[in-house]
């Protein structure tokens, strides 16, 4: 079922939101777009949110609850000057990258969600690499987290081939998760 708020408004409120993304900043790398979300990326979302793939988020997700946690990532770029990227390879949707900052958080994380049929590809490091990169030289940061659930073997391979070090466990409402710590070199 699809919520009228996935819809894309027309008219001026689209031109004003189309004009707030063109202030949010867009990372390239050699095969990848990392550009701010769109309302249309949601479906792309909740395909990886409210199926199994999504375990590794407290899911699976129920729609809304995908849209609200979607619609919350992406506002922190209001919030905190970062936030939710989606990925574009290839004229397709990969996935997504965020710099974000959830309730519970003791500080910024780095996370990323790719689709199934973008896996294996090195893409998830690659967008993960340019979000770091972005951490460093824009906003200045020298450490940053990634909370990872103790069964997502190929999230925490991702995170050590980045340089991530763990750095203790968390618990919350979903669960216990592991902490890897970015730091910048030099730091």
């Amino acid at each position: 079922m699809t919520f009228p708020c996935e819809t894309p408004r027309t008219g001026a409120a689209s031109l004003f939101a189309v004009a707030l993304q063109g202030h949010l900043p867009i990372l390239a790398t050699d095969r990848l777009i990392l550009r701010a979300p769109r309302v249309t990326d949601f479906d792309t979302y909740a395909g990886i949110a409210c199926t199994d793939r999504g375990k590794h988020l407290g899911g699976p997700m129920t729609r809304e609850d995908a849209w609200l946690d979607f619609s919350q990532m992406t506002s922190t770029w209001l919030l905190h000057g970062h936030g939710l990227w989606t990925i574009g390879h290839a004229g397709d949707i990969a996935g997504f990258v965020v710099l974000g900052f959830e309730p519970g958080d003791a500080e910024p994380e780095l996370g990323y969600l790719l689709t199934t049929q973008s896996e294996g590809k090195g893409l998830a490091f690659e967008a993960a690499q340019a979000a770091l990169s972005h951490a460093w030289d824009t906003l200045g940061w020298s450490t940053l987290v990634s909370y990872i659930d103790p069964a997502n073997t190929r999230s925490i391979k991702l995170a050590q081939k980045l340089g991530a070090l763990p750095d203790g466990e968390i618990t919350d409402h979903t669960g216990t998760a592991l902490v890897y710590r970015y730091r910048r070199e030099g730091t």
